[in-house]
């Protein structure tokens, strides 16, 4: 019988004996690569050259490019349930397949002939992309990119409609906006080869864009048309929709828009949501237990992103022309603005790491994304890309709308 010191020193020479033999069999550069998790990856895209930046969260750099993937002028990524795979949404209309470890293209299909988003469904399997030409969306199987449902978007008035705010639900369900025809459905895919649709109609005037709440219980549209919002309590038992935040432009003169909002990016922190209005130089501030406005913040321009720090202790607000140099930073307890940074010309999109410590900026002029520190504000780091624009991380794989 071996003692407790035996052990430890028989435990102690086994572990160096096959770390020896470890060093010894596997080159160090696919033992890195091996070892390496995908909880510290994210993509930017660099929309002039139709490439993919394949980043590290942890320590900020460019790992890989993978080339091939079109036209991505106004490209969005969603992630599979490992978070190893990046699935890219292009102008173009197709759809790609990354491998995040791999670092190379491994699927791509032209589905369409203008495309702006995707989802994926809450258990991975299913893929769908929302279309702009011919609209409608179009549901794929995730792992072999196989077309498994689609869904025209015919309105009310028998035409086709753009869509728009496509988001993931519990179950295999799909809810997105129908732009032109004024119209929220929900798709249900438990059975992909005769999907259940649900329609929603008279919501408001051309819905732009939405968002589901964190918890996955309240889908908001944006309305471009009229002055207001359209909400959807998902928990119902019998959901409709209804509108939020009517008449918020008090009867002010609507201002020319120089880019619609964006609502994606959970401006949600703690009982209130931050909402980016259009044309104003504000951001409205909604109790998401009335959904009646309790504040709203003047800020630098036109709000186009309003996005939440995890913790919700901030929200940065990124800005459309001429201000597409700033960014602002809201404390939420105080709804006050508390910095206004430059980080570079034409600001486009912003992502935190996934416990907020930092902030990835991306300046398309400037051909850089700078990563910010969200107590100090320092800048931490600056990463030389063509034209970068959207930014999306791993840990959103984990999260239900997005």
């Amino acid at each position: 019988m071996i003692n407790r010191r035996q052990w430890l020193q028989s435990a102690a020479g086994s572990a160096a004996l096959l770390g020896l033999a470890g060093c010894a069999g596997t080159p160090l550069s696919v033992a890195s690569a091996s070892s390496t998790g995908t909880g510290d990856l994210g993509v930017v895209v660099e929309r002039a050259t139709g490439k993919l930046a394949i980043v590290n969260t942890s320590q900020p750099r460019v790992l890989a490019e993978v080339e091939g993937l079109g036209d991505l002028s106004h490209a969005s990524v969603v992630f599979s349930r490992d978070a190893a795979s990046a699935f890219v949404f292009g102008r173009d209309g197709a759809m790609s397949r990354v491998d995040l470890l791999q670092r190379r293209l491994t699927g791509r299909v032209m589905q369409a002939g203008n495309s702006i988003g995707g989802a994926i469904s809450q258990d991975g399997r299913l893929v769908a992309a929302q279309n702009y030409q011919p609209g409608g969306i179009k549901v794929f199987d995730a792992r072999t990119l196989e077309l498994v449902a689609d869904i025209p978007a015919i309105g009310a008035d028998g035409k086709a409609s753009r869509v728009v705010g496509l988001a993931d639900l519990p179950g295999h369900r799909f809810i997105y906006a129908l732009f032109d025809a004024g119209e929220i459905w929900i798709a249900d895919l438990s059975e992909p080869k005769a999907p259940k649709v649900t329609k929603f109609r008279d919501i408001g005037r051309q819905p732009y864009d939405a968002l589901v709440t964190p918890n996955g219980r309240h889908y908001i549209a944006g309305l471009f048309g009229e002055d207001g919002l359209a909400l959807i309590d998902l928990w119902d038992e019998q959901p409709r929709a209804r509108r939020i935040l009517a008449g918020y432009g008090r009867g002010q003169a609507p201002l020319p828009v120089f880019k619609m909002p964006h609502l994606r990016g959970w401006a949600v922190a703690g009982r209130h949501a931050y909402l980016p209005a259009i044309g104003r130089h504000e951001v409205l501030v909604v109790d998401t237990e009335t959904w009646a406005e309790v504040d709203r913040i003047p800020v630098a321009g036109q709000p186009v992103f309003a996005m939440a720090r995890p913790d919700g202790r901030q929200v940065w607000v990124n800005f459309a022309v001429p201000h597409y140099n700033r960014v602002q930073v809201i404390d939420t307890p105080s709804r006050r603005v508390v910095r206004t940074l430059e980080p570079g010309e034409a600001v486009l999109h912003m992502e935190f790491t996934p416990r907020g410590e930092a902030v990835w900026i991306s300046s398309r002029d400037a051909n850089r994304v700078s990563v910010i520190a969200t107590d100090s504000f320092d800048t931490l780091a600056q990463l030389p890309l063509q034209a970068p624009s959207g930014i999306f991380f791993t840990s959103r794989a984990a999260r239900v709308g997005l």
